[in-house]
Order: structure tokens, then C-alpha cells, then sequence
């Protein structure tokens, strides 16, 4: 949470500068107000807590009420939270706020629409580190609530074992073996592969995840046929709404979805003041 709060003191600081001079030129700093935040689109809820961080950072006696929780599911119209405080204080929070409260619902809405598509499969729809740079932590909460999975969170808690790894120490397998040398006997391996071959290898190595990468889907379920559970099974690359459930249904045991996180759109919530 420390990072997140330094995260916002931030982005307030990119924004606002050495002062807000609209607000400081409009409004008496004595001027009570009210506000709504509004849903002006269906949406998955996420991000009302981070929201909340932003207008108490600018003024501490800004109150926040949340008429919902994250991971609700909302409809047009909806009144998200009531503010009330400093009315100068709102509408300097408002920009910073809502663009952090779009960014996060935005994701947690389109990550649930893959769920949605994959549902009485067995298939986990993850994230990638396809993110935000400096948002990577409250993006991925933001998959979380919208019912999918987080991958490794970084090149820190994971090994991957990609098609340039492999080009820079000559050959799958010998890849696998410098890792396992080097890795806790705790961690587990995974390989990218990008074709059947590949995979055969991948599975002679004993790695615990092996990744099928842009593979289509005939050739992802005789993937699924050869590795027969003796991995857990990624399918990546080109997948979107309309294949997933597709990918889904070869029996693959993760989906990961770089376009949750790097193409959400932003959904539609606005501040409006209500005493104005």
C-alpha cells in the first residue's frame, strides 16, 4: 500500500504542480461542496479504494462514501460514491481520481468478459507484464477482481524461458538445464514453445509449464495430447474474445491475455457536483 499511496502522491504532483490556478482563481477555499461519482456505463467496479486515496492526499477531510464495493458489477447511471469536503478539493482530486477509476475498472470489466467466455471450462484466464509501466501492481489487482489470474508479477518471482533466452544458449533443453542449476528447487520452469517439436523437447526436459505460443488450435490440442498432464499448460499469443472460448476448449489449463491490461479501454464514470 506504500507504494500505491507513493504512487499517487506522484501522479497528484504531475498534475496539479506548485497549484490548481482554475480552482484557485473560481473558488473561495472556505466553499463547501458535494459530489457523485457516476457510472455512465455497465461496468466491473474496481479501483474505489485507490479513488478514495487520491481525494485524501489533496485534503484528509474530504469524505468519501462508497456505495459499492470492488468487483460489483454496475449498471449506466449508477452512483458509485458520494464526496463531500472542500469544494476546491474536489475538483482538484477529480482529474487524477477518475482517470486511475476508469484505468482499473476498465480492466476488471474486460477481464471478466474472458472469464465470462471460458466459464465451465478449466481454463484460468491470466495477466501478463504487459502493463503500465509504475501501475503494474493495482493493474494486476484490477485482473484479480475482475476474476482472472496473475502471472509471475515480475523477472523477479519467475522463470520464463522464451524464444530469445533459447536463441542466446543455443537450444531449448540446454536452457531448462541452466535454470535448473540455478533456480530453488522450489521455483518452477516454464518454456515457451512455438511448435510440436518444441513441445516434445519441452516435455523431455521436465519443465512444469509449458507455454504454446501463436499456436492454432489443431495443432494446440495435439500440443495438449502430447504433454498429457505432465505440465501445466499456457496457451498465448493471438487470443482474443472471439477464440478464446475456442482456446479454452483444448484443454489448456492458463490463458494468458496481454490485451487485458495493455488494451482495456478506460470506462465511462464521471464526477459531477451536486451543489453547485
Amino acid at each position: 500500500m506504500d507504494d500505491i499511496k507513493t504512487f499517487i502522491s506522484n501522479a497528484l504532483r504531475e498534475d496539479i504542480g506548485p497549484g490548481d490556478l482554475t480552482v484557485t482563481a473560481l473558488i473561495p477555499p472556505d466553499t463547501d461542496g458535494k459530489g457523485e461519482l457516476i457510472a455512465k456505463e455497465p461496468l466491473i467496479l474496481a479501483g474505489i479504494d485507490v479513488a478514495r486515496e487520491v481525494f485524501k492526499q489533496v485534503d484528509p477531510l474530504t469524505s468519501v462514501t462508497a456505495n459499492y464495493i470492488d468487483g460489483d458489477e454496475l449498471t449506466s447511471g449508477t452512483v458509485i460514491a458520494s464526496i463531500s469536503g472542500k469544494l476546491a478539493s474536489l475538483l482538484t482530486a477529480e482529474r487524477v481520481a477518475l482517470n486511475l477509476l476508469q484505468r482499473l475498472s476498465g480492466i476488471a470489466t474486460l477481464t471478466r468478459q474472458y472469464v465470462d467466455r471460458t466459464e465451465g471450462t478449466k481454463a484460468s484466464i491470466v495477466d501478463t507484464r504487459k502493463t503500465t509501466p509504475g501501475l503494474r501492481a493495482l493493474e494486476k489487482y484490477a485482473v484479480r477482481i475482475g476474476g482472472g489470474k496473475n502471472h509471475r508479477f515480475g523477472l523477479f518471482d519467475g522463470i520464463l524461458i522464451k524464444d530469445n533466452h533459447i536463441a542466446a544458449v543455443g537450444s531449448l533443453t540446454e536452457a531448462v538445464k541452466r535454470a535448473r542449476e540455478k533456480a530453488p528447487h522450489t521455483l518452477k520452469i516454464e518454456v515457451e514453445t512455438e511448435n510440436l517439436d518444441q513441445v516434445r523437447e519441452a516435455i523431455s526436459t521436465g519443465a512444469e509449464i509449458i507455454m504454446l505460443d501463436n499456436m492454432g488450435i489443431e495443432t494446440m490440442k495435439e500440443a495438449v495430447r502430447l504433454i498429457n498432464r505432465k505440465a501445466l499448460i499456457e496457451a498465448s499469443g493471438g487470443i482474443n474474445l472471439n477464440n478464446v472460448r475456442q482456446v479454452a476448449e483444448t484443454g489448456v489449463d492458463l490463458i494468458s491475455v496481454g490485451a487485458i491490461t495493455h488494451s482495456a479501454r478506460s470506462m465511462d464514470i464521471s464526477m459531477e457536483i451536486t451543489n453547485a
